[in-house]
């Protein structure tokens, strides 16, 4: 049987250091972090208010670059010593990686569908061919009876599988998810990790999730902590099988 960490990591932080300001307003957000996370995984960052888990996050979603360290996504290096190898960030990002917030952040007056198709029509996709990917998606997540109705009808849980096939919409491989469910009661935060396993498995997908949502712990793989914006600790969480609260 083959060891993840024999497949090549989806992401690959390498002295990846992020500050802000300069002289005596310097602040240390990233300090010299490295980690690797590979396909299948479901990974969360943890740690207080101004550890720099929503900062790393930010770099790995190609929002703000690093000042210095280098990184790898999806098997490109897209970060060598504090530069970016691309010059065009918001091709990047739609070509790599997926986004989910705490709140839906769906668009009110546009549909379930036309909320998921959006995306793919910005990369230059006809509707008719946009429609049918997102009705696919929310049929795989399992929200397909609900394509036509508008934001405000769905329930909390419905809505954050909605931003979920938006996420998915490209096909990427990367996921990153800030406090995914954090709005949602234990059964729903539990049917949201279980359908974020389910990606990660079936399109050998990596989701890394910024979360201080106890409920939820034991649905990681691995759990990383902050501080300070150093890695104090990384935790490999023990087969639970991964099933519902």
């Amino acid at each position: 049987m083959t060891n993840v960490t024999d497949i090549a990591p989806l992401v690959r932080l390498e002295g990846i250091s992020k500050h802000f300001g300069e002289g005596e307003t310097r602040v240390d957000a990233l300090r010299n972090v490295s980690i690797d996370i590979h396909p299948g995984e479901v990974v969360a960052l943890l740690g207080p208010s101004g550890s720099g888990k929503t900062t790393l996050l930010n770099v790995i979603g190609c929002i703000i670059n690093p000042s210095s360290g280098s990184m790898e996504l999806d098997g490109e290096r897209v970060v060598d010593n504090g530069r970016w190898l691309r010059s065009n960030l918001r091709q990047l990002r739609l070509d790599k990686i997926g986004f989910i917030f705490q709140f839906h952040n769906l668009i009110p007056f546009l549909d379930a569908t036309d909320n998921v198709a959006l995306v793919l029509q910005l990369t230059g996709m006809d509707a008719t061919p946009a429609k049918r990917r997102a009705h696919e998606l929310l049929d795989y997540l399992e929200v397909g009876h609900r394509k036509n109705s508008m934001p405000a009808k769905l329930s909390g849980g419905e809505a954050q599988r909605v931003a979920i096939a938006r996420a998915l919409a490209n096909q990427p491989r990367i996921i990153l998810a800030d406090e995914p469910t954090a709005a949602l009661d234990s059964k729903r935060a539990g049917i949201v990790m279980d359908l974020l396993r389910k990606v990660a498995v079936e399109h050998d997908a990596a989701i890394i999730a910024v979360t201080h949502d106890e409920k939820i712990f034991d649905r990681f793989d691995k759990i990383f902590s902050l501080r300070d914006g150093r890695l104090e600790d990384s935790d490999i969480i023990p087969d639970q099988s991964h099933t519902g609260t």
